[in-house]
């Protein structure tokens, strides 16, 4: 892991926080942001794939997610990161508990968990134009 890195939870690490994670990668390169991106789950199980729709929402983006493979949030994973992205409100409150002086943003996204793949393009949609909402400010963390 490299010392500058931005993280993105939601709450199994198979949706959106996956997603959240390639479309930041993504963008990131695009803009010469040169700032690691990792993603984990408050509920995650270690070791999932990422949801079959997300991968294909993903694929619709040019990305690849299908090597994803899902983590429980850790205390030290928080600790290291310069900046946290919540998928929730909820997320920033459980992050908050156990990392007070973490650096978190509620993303406010929906959970697509279920749902089928037009709902899945729409939270990747939404994701990437917060994510761009948010580029200067994750570039101030590079500088």
């Amino acid at each position: 892991m490299s010392s500058k890195y931005v993280l993105f939870i939601c709450t199994g690490n198979t949706c959106r926080s996956p997603m959240a994670a390639a479309l930041a990668k993504s963008i990131f390169e695009e803009n010469n942001i040169p700032m690691e991106v990792y993603s984990a789950g408050v509920g995650a199980l270690d070791g999932q794939p990422a949801s079959q729709h997300a991968i294909t929402a993903m694929f619709e983006e040019s990305i690849d997610l299908q090597s994803h493979i899902s983590q429980y949030i850790s205390k030290k994973l928080l600790d290291n990161a310069e900046l946290i992205f919540g998928m929730t409100y909820k997320h920033v409150l459980q992050i908050k508990n156990v990392c007070p002086k973490a650096n978190v943003i509620d993303l406010n996204v929906s959970d697509p968990f279920g749902g089928d793949l037009a709902i899945y393009r729409q939270t990747a949609a939404e994701i990437k134009q917060k994510i761009l909402s948010y580029l200067e400010e994750i570039r101030s963390f590079v500088a």
